[in-house]
């Protein structure tokens, strides 16, 4: 059983991974680059207190899961003893090549090594690791408390039986277990999201309808809670950049390489990168889609 976890990046999603398994009762080392990133994943952290206070409803755990979290720019201090490895930096494939490598290195013989990544597959990475047999993704959603998925992928090297264990951790820790059995970008969450969201994307560049409309038609004619672009607030537009960014450059995607450059210079330049600052495609905590009179519905007065 897994008693000391180690995560690498320490941006939205690894902060709340960080968070969320020392909630449930695991010691925590949260590693980042440098000493100015490991103090934007202490301020993360620190705010994430309060986060999980309003929605489980005890601040004392809460409070304690935070003194359970410990950060470090130093990789080898970060995985010392460490169990399992949860790797959650920048999506691009120098980057995590170039992590995999180093970490290959200094990590103990027991570790198991997991990714985050969104849309990479465990076979991208699994030469550079050292221990190819234990290496396998472990995915989560953004919102992790809320949203707890944890999708576990191995590649055809992945011994099982750390398939299994990882699956367990992930139920350890609050979330619902979900066996991916064939490697595939994106698992099983992201093949259905990344498609919806780019249809969006598409309409929007192309001058079909602006932004409110196309989510206002989603949430109208589904009763979903929100559309495309109240999502992407949701899941970061600096983290939605570089995938749609390298599925545009991958599939000579137009409509896509638009959509990325003008959500690189209109709003991730500008600081507005959604829900976590409180600006992106909508203003928040209180966007326009969730007022009453954006949907009226037959039988409603405006």
């Amino acid at each position: 059983m897994f008693k000391n976890i180690t995560i690498a990046g320490g941006g939205v999603l690894g902060s709340q991974i960080a968070f969320q398994t020392a909630y449930f009762g695991y010691e925590v080392k949260l590693y980042d680059i440098n000493e100015d990133a490991v103090k934007a994943a202490d301020e993360k952290l620190d705010k994430l207190v309060a986060r999980y206070t309003e929605f489980f409803g005890d601040q004392s755990k809460a409070e304690n899961a935070r003194k359970r979290i410990s950060t470090t720019a130093n990789l080898e201090d970060a995985l010392q003893d460490s169990d399992l490895l949860i790797e959650a930096i920048p999506e691009k494939k120098e980057i995590k090549a170039d992590f995999y490598t180093n970490v290959a290195k200094v990590a103990p013989e027991k570790t198991i090594f997991a990714s985050n990544s969104s849309m990479m597959v465990p076979s991208d990475f699994a030469e550079y690791t050292g221990r190819p047999e234990k290496f396998l993704a472990l995915h989560f959603a953004n919102e992790v408390w809320k949203n707890n998925i944890g999708e576990v992928m191995g590649h055809a090297g992945t011994d099982k039986k750390y398939e299994e264990e990882v699956l367990k951790f992930a139920e350890s820790i609050g979330l619902i277990p979900l066996h991916v059995l064939k490697e595939t970008p994106g698992y099983i969450s992201n093949s259905i999201l990344v498609p919806f969201l780019e249809a969006g994307k598409k309409l929007y560049v192309s001058g079909v309808a602006d932004i409110e409309t196309i989510d206002k038609t989603w949430m109208a004619a589904t009763g979903m809670n929100m559309g495309p672009f109240g999502a992407l607030d949701v899941i970061g537009l600096n983290t939605d950049y570089s995938i749609t960014l390298a599925n545009a450059e991958k599939n000579n995607d137009e409509l896509l390489l638009k959509f990325a450059n003008l959500m690189k210079e209109e709003y991730i330049d500008k600081g507005n990168l959604g829900v976590s600052t409180g600006k992106g495609f909508y203003t928040y905590p209180n966007p326009s889609f969730k007022s009453e009179d954006f949907i009226v519905r037959q039988g409603q007065e405006k």
